[in-house]
């Protein structure tokens, strides 16, 4: 049979219409939601500790967000080691995923207690930090080894208790602040992390810790040699009790601000270890 021109143009919808019927669904593309979901990478969570703030986090947060992490720096309420614990504990409760908790100074404390149980959280990072044992306090930790000048610096003052009555919270005196707190910070950096200092409350220091969480999850701890806070050796004793992965720094207390890179190395260390 011949096939005219006008066979053929006649044809050609019919032909067409049973390649497309034929062709394979296009694949629905995930939400963006969906996708967030499924980020195989953990959640980075870091806990400030006493006379600082979630700022003081802000050139590691740059860092781990440059190599997509999602990152969270809540606000420490530094008010007492129960209620602080169980407050990053509701913190931890709304994240999905798999979370690297991290702490510095009296935070270190706080992520002790919050990741006791919770199957989440898969490393524990220690900056410059306390890692209490059950039944052992802040205050307690720093006075066991001598180095510290913390006690020189800091004045009391009062503030109201929620069911009445007052608490005393410490402050580092604003003058004293950079030489005691972040020696290796600029002074004018310095002297803004004074004047946003989050006061401690002494019941927080001196509070027992409970169960400890770096008995069951891994630990890594970052030294700051030349802390006037917590005495070096202090930590370095603590870190090498909890079997953490050391690494020493010649830095300040605020080792955060002024060593952000290596805080950063130290902390996708962890990460990078729970995959």
């Amino acid at each position: 049979m011949q096939l005219t021109r006008r066979t053929l143009a006649l044809a050609m919808p019919a032909t067409l219409a049973a390649l497309i019927g034929a062709a394979p669904a296009a694949p629905a593309s995930r939400p963006a939601a969906d996708l967030h979901r499924y980020d195989p990478k953990p959640t980075i969570v870091l806990v400030h500790g006493a006379f600082a703030d979630a700022s003081s986090w802000s050139g590691a947060i740059r860092r781990l967000q440059h190599a997509g992490y999602p990152v969270l720096a809540p606000a420490n309420p530094l008010r007492g080691l129960a209620a602080d614990t169980a407050y990053l504990r509701s913190v931890l409760a709304a994240v999905d995923g798999s979370v690297v908790l991290v702490g510095h100074s009296y935070g270190g404390a706080v992520i002790s207690g919050a990741a006791v149980g919770n199957t989440h959280v898969k490393a524990l990072v220690y900056i410059a930090a306390f890692t209490p044992d059950k039944g052992e306090s802040a205050a307690g930790l720093a006075a066991r080894f001598p180095g510290s000048t913390l006690g020189d610096t800091v004045n009391p003052q009062s503030y109201p208790l929620p069911g009445g009555g007052t608490g005393t919270e410490l402050v580092i005196e604003r003058a004293k602040f950079h030489r005691q707190f972040a020696a290796d910070v600029s002074v004018s950096d310095a002297a803004v992390m004074a004047a946003t200092q989050r006061p401690v409350a002494t019941a927080a220091l001196e509070e027992k810790a409970g169960e400890a969480a770096w008995k069951a999850i891994p630990s890594w701890a970052l030294i700051a040699t030349a802390d006037k806070n917590i005495p070096p050796a202090a930590e370095r004793w603590m870190a090498q009790r909890a079997g953490s992965h050391i690494t020493e720094v010649d830095a300040s207390h605020a080792v955060a601000v002024s060593r952000p890179a290596v805080v950063t190395h130290v902390i996708l260390a962890a990460a990078r270890a729970t995959r």
